[in-house]
């Protein structure tokens, strides 16, 4: 798993979206781009195979099921944070999902429980309250518990869970006298879009602070935030230090990376369909909203890239980018462009596809994007087109 939002903007784009026809696309719509995910997942099964550990997708960060079948060409699992999440893996990814949530629900976990081969518990007192509970699981499963080494290398507080006061697992402090009985595992997660010069960081952490628990389980559990697929990353320091730490405690190495599967994949395409100008201000209006359809840009915030648009420049025609619902921040700051913009032209918003169709919603009733592949063999496939039945019975 990932932290949401943590995407980088860049001045100018440097994605090549040549190949990819949009007019054959509705507006607005995300289009993952099949070659590119393949290339990710090509490369992540390389570091998993040479390494000797396990990779699997984060649901949180991606979760396009219709995707699913490709993945699955690369990678044999997936981890989930809530009952739906397990129930997607078990029915589209066709294998029992890696578990991990802040909090199980009673009247829950029997059914999570069919749909799970590792629940890993953020503390003591919830593997206390199912612990009996595994054991009468209709097939074996392995139980871990979260643990903090209270170290990141994540800036933001939003995104960083390793904070000596986090809720988000356990300090050294309640594992003085080891770990409870029944426990095989390990998990934490601190990294965001880091590289594995910051994983081998919180290793040393790992080891120092819970090392005395290691010789005692199966499997330790890395999370996500393992950035492999970004462009120099050193995926050779990654295998070696995977390697060396496994044949160091003899463990099973689990990753389960999220934006690195989705990264750089896919674009969101949208049209301009107003210009405002007040005060000399020029407001591009598109058919997507930031606050409903990129809300990350907000929250972050980041500053999406946008193919053939700079950071304001002087003599450039240059807008602010408006979003379709009613609040007032729905937003972003000036892009200039080479030419005028005008009602009807397409923008393209790039890599809004990890981290982005998961947070999407339908505030203001506004209209959802469209959701779409481009296939290696050039053609646009459509999977879904939203309705005012789907925003309706999200409401009662």
């Amino acid at each position: 798993m990932d932290f949401p939002g943590m995407k980088k903007s860049v001045a100018i784009s440097n994605c090549d979206p040549m190949g990819v026809d949009y007019s054959r696309f509705p507006s607005p719509c995300y289009v993952l781009e099949e070659e590119k995910l393949r290339a990710n997942l090509a490369l992540i099964r390389k570091v998993q195979d040479e390494a000797g550990i396990e990779i699997i997708l984060a649901f949180k960060a991606f979760s396009m099921w219709k995707a699913f079948p490709i993945v699955r060409e690369y990678l044999g699992g997936a981890t989930g944070s809530s009952l739906h999440e397990a129930r997607l893996c078990f029915e589209e990814m066709k294998t029992r999902a890696h578990m991990y949530a802040p909090v199980y629900f009673q009247d829950e976990f029997n059914e999570l429980m069919t749909y799970a081969s590792h629940i890993t518990f953020n503390s003591l007192n919830q593997y206390q309250l199912f612990k009996d509970r595994l054991k009468q699981a209709p097939h074996p499963i392995s139980a871990g518990i979260r643990v903090n080494p209270e170290f990141s290398d994540v800036k933001t507080d939003l995104y960083n869970p390793a904070s000596p006061f986090s809720r988000l697992g356990m300090t050294e402090e309640h594992f003085k006298d080891g770990l409870p009985d029944g426990i095989e595992g390990l998990h934490f997660h601190t990294l965001c879009e880091s590289d594995s010069y910051a994983l081998e960081n919180v290793l040393d952490n790992l080891e120092k602070r819970f090392g005395h628990l290691l010789p005692s389980i199966k499997w330790v559990n890395m999370g996500g935030g393992h950035l492999m697929t970004r462009e120099g990353y050193d995926t050779h320091h990654l295998i070696d230090l995977l390697k060396r730490f496994k044949k160091k405690h003899n463990l099973h190495v689990i990753l389960e990376p999220g934006s690195a599967i989705a990264w750089q994949t896919g674009n969101l395409y949208c049209t301009v369909i107003d210009i405002v100008e007040n005060h000399g201000i020029k407001t591009a209006i598109l058919d997507v909203s930031f606050t409903a359809h990129m809300p990350d840009t907000l929250e972050m915030p980041y500053r999406p890239v946008i193919t053939g648009a700079s950071d304001p420049q002087m003599g450039l025609p240059t807008y602010r980018l408006g979003g379709t619902s009613c609040l007032a921040g729905d937003f972003h700051s000036e892009y200039s462009f080479k030419e005028p913009l005008k009602i009807g032209d397409p923008l393209i918003l790039e890599d809004m596809i990890h981290y982005t169709m998961v947070k999407t919603t339908t505030f203001n009733g506004v209209k959802h994007p469209a959701i779409g592949t481009w296939t290696r063999d050039h053609r646009a496939e459509v999977f879904r087109e939203f309705t005012y039945e789907d925003f309706k019975h999200r409401l009662s």
